[in-house]
């Protein structure tokens, strides 16, 4: 079982590049040495929009890719897909890439067992599960090749207008009925609600595009701040 190392960082909900710099920021930090960390979580949407076996998509967001991958070489990068992310094995071969069937993993902090996922696995429903499979597909991205510019773009141009911060109102029971599937972890983190929160052993990680904030871990607990 891989330990989450002292000062590592979980990054959740970016999505680069319509809703702020923020995530390209911290990535040249990183790269230039202002930020220092052993280890960084990659928990999701961190791009608005972004998946593998399309040279197009990528033309969106060329630089945070290429830091990425500089990164890579040198850093112990998790990277777990999400439901704006997904497909990335072959464009980050040095990151350790989790697709949404491989999630969540189960990682150690200290002697607590830490359950880890983007955040959409559980409670979703059929449709949305079925959804998933199709379109997180090489076959379907495959086929949808010959369209691919039409349908990026105009798929790109919604997402830059769509409003991503809410508040998510009953938050309690959804996490409630996703800790059904975490009985034996002591500690669950997880991403896509934007929330920036903790409802018992579950931490809501903060939405960088939302909250502008990150996740560090700093003498073992799990701490939220602006870098």
């Amino acid at each position: 079982m891989t330990a989450i190392q002292e000062n590592a960082l979980f990054i959740a909900d970016s999505h680069y590049p319509h809703h702020g710099d923020a995530f390209l920021n911290l990535l040249q930090k990183l790269e230039s040495g202002e930020v220092n960390t052993p280890q960084v979580f990659l928990m999701g949407d961190n791009f608005d929009l972004l998946f593998g076996y399309n040279e197009y998509i990528q033309t969106f967001s060329s630089e945070a890719i290429s830091l990425l991958q500089t990164l890579s070489k040198k850093i112990e990068i998790h990277y777990f897909e999400g439901n704006h992310d997904f497909c990335l094995s072959e464009l980050f071969p040095d990151i350790k890439v989790y697709s949404r069937g491989q999630q969540p993993v189960t990682f150690e902090l200290g002697e607590k067992s830490v359950g880890i996922s983007h955040g959409d696995k559980y409670v979703t429903g059929f449709g949305y599960d079925l959804y998933c499979k199709l379109l997180r597909n090489k076959m379907t991205l495959s086929l949808l090749k010959p369209f691919e510019k039409s349908i990026i773009s105009d798929r790109m141009r919604k997402l830059s207008k769509k409003h991503i911060c809410n508040t998510f109102h009953s938050f309690e029971k959804r996490v409630e009925a996703i800790l059904e599937h975490y009985e034996d972890i002591d500690l669950v983190i997880e991403g896509h609600f934007h929330q920036s929160r903790v409802v018992g052993k579950y931490i809501s990680l903060p939405s960088q595009a939302c909250q502008g904030m990150v996740a560090r871990i700093e003498e073992g607990t799990v701490v939220f701040k602006s870098l």
